[in-house]
């Protein structure tokens, strides 16, 4: 927890809901530069935990230091330092991929000119370049993902968190915001990233936790998680069935405010 180079650092984090313990008193770090695999069943406090880090939920008890800072007492200099992509779309169908992107550096307080040089930059590395002018409630799940992504990275942050980037798009895409991924760790862009989809983790992820009812019930690399359950060409979704058990989980995220409205304050409140 005291590594220079941990750019993110939990201890003792917990989250209540009246009666609920949704998040019981995890700790992990992240390296500096790492994809870290954040994986769990429906309603185990993945997206609880995400919503702490990014300073749109504020913690029970316990401490989480991003960037060095505290996301409790210092939230507006956490935001400087993440962007955050979210199980859910945020774009507006009646602007072009361009005035989205505009919009929203604009609330991220990004001068104009860096603005359209920004979103130039990443909607040509997404693949979006020659669809910057179309209006967005013409595009494909897929196409409104890729700018989705592209509005989280205006701000060039340290730091992006990836809520199943992939759910629900066709191969190619995924395929496509994979190799992405890949790209950001290359060019040293710390990814927080949960999904659902065991080889997509076991792929991009240097380090691992998995969290089950509010606790992390284990964390290491995805070889050494394989290596664990003794079993011949083992799988990651083989070392997740054994530790979270096969029964099926309701998706139980009522529980949990909105970030919506959050998220439109700002990166105004996620910068």
């Amino acid at each position: 927890m005291n590594d220079s180079s941990d750019i993110i650092e939990v201890k003792n984090l917990t989250k209540k809901f009246k009666d609920l313990t949704a998040v019981d008193g995890i700790s992990f770090s992240v390296r500096e530069g790492e994809v870290f695999g954040f994986l769990g069943p429906n309603g185990a406090g993945k997206t609880t935990t995400i919503k702490m880090l990014c300073t749109l939920l504020r913690p029970t008890s316990g401490q989480a230091l991003v960037s060095g800072q505290d996301v409790v007492k210092s939230p507006s200099e956490v935001r400087k330092h993440i962007g955050l992509v979210a199980e859910k779309l945020i774009l507006y169908d009646r602007l072009t991929a361009m005035e989205n992107l505009k919009f929203f550096g604009s609330l991220y307080h990004i001068p104009k000119q860096e603005v359209v040089a920004r979103a130039t930059k990443w909607l040509k590395a997404l693949e979006m370049e020659k669809w910057q002018d179309k209006m967005a409630g013409t595009f494909s799940t897929g196409m409104k993902q890729r700018v989705n992504i592209a509005r989280a990275l205006l701000t060039e942050p340290e730091v992006i968190f990836l809520d199943e980037p992939t759910l629900g798009l066709d191969p190619q895409t995924s395929r496509s915001i994979r190799n992405f991924i890949d790209d950001l760790h290359a060019h040293g862009v710390t990814v927080i990233l949960t999904t659902h989809i065991m080889p997509e983790a076991d792929e991009l992820s240097d380090n691992i936790a998995i969290i089950d009812h509010g606790k992390i019930i284990a964390m290491d690399t995805p070889q050494n998680l394989k290596a664990s359950i003794k079993k011949d060409n083992a799988t990651l979704e083989d070392v997740f069935l054994r530790l979270t058990g096969r029964d099926m989980r309701e998706d139980s995220h009522e529980h949990i405010p909105s970030a919506r409205a959050h998220m439109f304050g700002g990166k105004s409140r996620v910068r």
